[in-house]
């Protein structure tokens, strides 16, 4: 028995947790395993139900499962609560809680989805990059405040988000960067903003010490953020593994979503340290937000979903032969010529989410055997 939180959350992300789920159902049946799903709210959703986008129940049901499958949260329905309870407070304090202190995102360009990239094909081919992001630390959980000042009878708002980081939080990262090269091409890349940023200094000075005495086997290069921003869309094939802080691996992940053609294809894979079984519990999503002008449509895109389904069953419940199948099976079906709208050829017949899925789950069924 394996047990899977799903935490569909808000906007499509019910519509694309579903096809994920369906995929796993179908790699059950392949393989004989039996996976339990249990649902829980967070974002919008648990505020709506219980006035908090991160209820104690689905917190203490996500550290009691084997992995846990995220939707998205968030939507504009939510924009006028606190600051401090709006939907994405929620995800945040769901990895702070589970410790989950690794964001790995792969970025792979397949041929299928050439037409839908607005960069030309011979730019994109051969895109296979993995993004660390470390996900607990810097801006995002910093001191936050905003104050009122003035003089003389004028008054204005002034605001801070500081940003920190310690030498243990960049170590634990940039160790996973170095461990995933040496499996891939062994090259890791760490962005930073070392020629402005106090915090960037330090991450350049531990990136340079765990990888030069635990990975000396591995090329390090240090690149920053601005001028790393329009290497990715000019040469992106050069790239191996990427390891950067929290706001930057957001923004940077995001714009690398368009060498694949579309934002909705992109998994990822929340991690943290392995418990004593050596199983690591992860959290596992798609990076598209939850997207509510599609909401209901059926028309979303349930790639990255499925393809973060895959990384569950690698990184949490160590099923390598699962996970490539699966990921075999997606590739298999775009293939074939079935997407959604958003990387449909023009002239094309676009599919649906539910249609996809279906078809992934058929393709699951009848793959041969790798």
């Amino acid at each position: 028995m394996i047990n899977i939180a799903v935490l569909s959350g808000d906007g499509v992300g019910p519509e694309v947790t579903e096809q994920a789920r369906i995929a796993l159902e179908a790699i059950g049946r392949r393989f004989g395993h039996r996976f339990e799903f249990v649902s829980a709210a967070i974002g919008g959703r648990a505020i709506d139900l219980y006035g908090v986008p991160l209820p104690e129940e689905t917190l203490s049901l996500c550290s009691s499962s084997d992995a846990i499958l995220l939707g998205a949260v968030g939507g504009p329905e939510w924009d006028e609560v606190p600051p401090r309870l709006r939907p994405e407070q929620g995800l945040l304090a769901l990895r702070r809680g589970l410790r989950l202190y690794a964001n790995i995102r792969p970025v792979r360009a397949p041929d299928r989805s050439f037409p839908a990239s607005p960069l030309k094909p011979d730019v994109v081919a051969g895109t296979n990059m993995i993004f660390v992001r470390e996900l607990t630390g810097g801006i995002y959980f910093g001191e936050k405040r905003l104050d009122t000042i003035g003089e003389n009878g004028s008054t204005e708002e002034r605001a801070m988000d500081v940003s920190t980081y310690s030498t243990t939080e960049i170590a634990a990262v940039v160790r996973i960067a170095g461990r995933l090269a040496r499996a891939r091409n062994g090259l890791v890349t760490s962005v930073d903003k070392a020629n402005v940023l106090e915090t960037s200094r330090l991450w350049r000075r531990v990136a340079t010490a765990i990888m030069s005495s635990e990975f000396p086997d591995v090329r390090l290069e240090h690149r920053l953020v601005d001028s790393f921003s329009m290497d990715i869309i000019l040469r992106p094939s050069t790239f191996d593994v990427i390891v950067t802080e929290n706001m930057f691996g957001d923004i940077l992940t995001d714009e690398a979503s368009v060498l694949a053609g579309s934002i909705g294809v992109l998994p990822s894979a929340s991690l943290g340290d392995a418990d004593a079984k050596g199983r690591t519990r992860g959290l596992y999503e798609p990076i598209h937000g939850s997207a509510p002008t599609i909401a209901g449509c059926d028309v979303a895109n349930p790639v990255g979903a499925i393809l973060s389904a895959a990384m569950l069953l690698r990184h949490s419940l160590d099923l390598e032969e699962e996970a490539a199948l699966l990921e075999r099976a997606v590739s298999d079906v775009m293939d074939s010529g079935v997407m959604t709208l958003d990387l449909i050829e023009p002239g094309g017949r676009p599919c649906n989410t539910s249609q996809f899925g279906r078809e992934v789950a058929s393709a699951v069924t009848h793959a041969q055997a790798c």
